[in-house]
């Protein structure tokens, strides 16, 4: 009997300690193995599918073919069952304002339909009294909207200083233009920030006068704009960590596992990079400072702390700003407005930011530090002086590939594209314009000229690797819009605009992942799902691939995956 308990005794002491190791073997091995759906690859010219995908440690282990992936993923794996849904590598965001996305919870959405309610002015004042009454805004506290779209307003009646006045006696009030590139304010705000009848209009801005007087009527734009931003409130410390995880997440709900913060100011980098040095970042952030605040930013920091990640964050070049935005006329080009300028101006062509000898000057401040730049230039006039800077600051070397990217590129010529090309140009598009605000490049620009917006087809058939972009929160962070504008290339009116620059959807998906890792030189470790990159995932509720086109921006995310760690996950 008693040699029988002890052999039971050591059954039992065994049969643990195989429990210990397998459930050791089960902890140690982190593998996750993806099945049972579309996986595409977003590898080669044309969809590539997986059976399986393994990730472990953040990276892609394996893709290919189940069997192999379940033997490579050795034992104790996870298995996740997609079934029948899709996975592909996750979106890259190749331009846009993450700055601004911190803020947006408590500003009011002032956007027209359908990204809002405010499809007049009185929308807009509702929205911002929904907002004042929502947060509970004392008198004398600034109230903030975005997304105000001048170009909507029915019978061109526009927002003005007399309508935010009657409406809010008492606050001074900022409603941020669909451009992001000027605000209209109110009497309070105006005074507030320093204009009056006496304030001159700065070289490549725009203050609008009350017709008769030489008041502000409330729409400042571009330069004239611009020390409005070192100047608004401060949020408190507590504030802003809640802030950057906000913003983030409205990034990681659109599939986006890495943002830009383009024309970034000294003190938003300072806020990110307060974000990276207490690691609340879950997704890659990529700021380029504004070339305005480049003596101050190498006072901070030094070329060599460009291009490499900290936490998350990367300081990814230099922006230079050559001209407007085309809705609101104040982009630069070689003809004229067919409408005038924003103040009644004929024969208007727009207006650039700065000269041309400054942009030559600027743009070779930055090579000359080995550093990528990105261009902001919508109007032909600016394009061409984004190539004349090109070529004079690239100390006779203009085909060397340095990435530089022309951030909208919309009314580019096709000789300009072929300069592109040449030069190991990158041209960064914006199709939701053929959506948004096709209806107002007609009008200013002319149908042929409107049509040959963004014109990806043209690009990519002469070798580029175009991306494509919301500029948010210009237009809303949401990619399957951006794909279905560059396949349907469809206006708020139901009307196709530029249907010989439609792409396939395989196409317009590889501008927000492989051609957008290229543009940030991260091409090695993003974009495509291949052995050894990140496990930067998205799982969307369909396939853009198969769907009907013009469905495809019904297509919801349901997870984000950053680093095989799930950042997002629908409801």
């Amino acid at each position: 009997m008693k040699t029988k308990k002890t052999l039971l005794l050591i059954l039992g002491i065994c049969l643990l300690f195989s429990c210990k190791k397998n459930e050791k073997q089960r902890v140690e091995n982190n593998a996750v193995v993806y099945y049972g759906g579309d996986i595409i690859t977003m590898t080669g010219e044309n969809p590539e599918y997986a059976e399986a995908i393994v990730v472990r440690d953040g990276r892609i282990l394996f893709v290919g073919d189940s069997s192999e992936a379940m033997e490579i993923a050795g034992n104790g794996h996870q298995m996740i069952d997609l079934n029948g849904k899709t996975l592909m590598p996750s979106f890259i965001d190749p331009h846009s304002h993450f700055i601004n996305s911190l803020g947006m919870s408590t500003q009011a959405n002032c956007s027209p339909s359908p990204v809002g309610e405010a499809d007049n002015v009185a929308g807009v004042v509702k929205a911002l009294q929904n907002l004042q009454s929502e947060k509970n805004i004392p008198d004398g506290k600034l109230i903030m909207g975005y997304g105000y779209d001048d170009t909507v307003m029915p019978e061109g009646k526009l927002l003005n200083r007399d309508d935010l006045d009657e409406a809010f006696p008492n606050n001074p009030v900022m409603v941020m233009h669909v451009s992001l590139h000027g605000a209209v304010l109110n009497s309070k705000a105006l005074e507030q920030f320093g204009f009056s009848e006496k304030t001159e209009t700065p070289p490549g801005g725009i203050i609008v006068r009350k017709p008769g007087t030489n008041k502000p009527y409330g729409l400042i734009m571009e330069t004239a704009f611009l020390p409005i931003f070192s100047q608004l409130p401060k949020p408190t410390e507590e504030e802003l960590l809640q802030q950057i995880k906000d913003g983030q997440m409205i990034y990681a709900a659109a599939g986006v596992t890495t943002a830009q913060d383009g024309a970034a100011h000294l003190g938003d980098i300072q806020i990110v990079q307060k974000g990276a040095d207490n690691k609340s970042l879950f997704i890659d952030v990529v700021s380029y400072p504004f070339i305005t605040e480049f003596d101050t930013i190498f006072k901070l920091y030094s070329a060599d702390d460009f291009g490499k990640y900290n936490n998350r964050f990367k300081l990814g070049g230099i922006k230079i700003t050559i001209d407007g935005s085309p809705q609101g006329r104040t982009a630069l080009f070689t003809t004229p407005y067919l409408t005038g300028g924003p103040s009644g101006e004929e024969n208007w062509l727009g207006e650039s930011t700065f000269s041309q000898d400054e942009v030559n000057q600027m743009l070779k401040n930055v090579y000359d530090k080995g550093l990528q730049s990105t261009f902001h230039a919508n109007g032909d006039g600016a394009i061409d002086m984004c190539i004349k800077a090109h070529e004079f600051a690239s100390n006779g070397n203009p085909t060397k590939e340095r990435r530089t990217t022309i951030i909208h590129s919309q009314f580019v010529r096709p000789d300009q594209l072929d300069k592109y090309v040449e030069y190991n140009m990158i041209p960064s598009l914006y199709t939701e314009h053929t959506f948004f605000f096709a209806d107002a490049h007609i009008k200013n620009r002319g149908l042929e000229q409107a049509s040959f917006i963004s014109p990806m087809k043209t690009a990519i058939s002469k070798g580029l690797k175009p991306t494509n972009h919301t500029d948010f929160n210009v237009a809303p962070i949401d990619q399957m819009m951006v794909v279905w504008t560059a396949v349907n290339r469809v206006s708020r009116n139901g009307e196709v605009i530029g249907a010989d620059e439609r792409i396939s959807p395989y196409q317009a998906l590889k501008a927000i992942t492989i051609n957008a890792a290229y543009q940030y030189f991260e091409e090695a470790k993003k974009g495509t799902l291949e052995n050894g990159k990140l496990a930067d995932l998205v799982i969307p509720d369909n396939n853009p691939l198969k769907v009907d086109p013009m469905k495809i921006k019904e297509i919801k995310v349901l997870e984000t995956i950053k680093e095989g760690e799930t950042i997002y996950k629908k409801n």
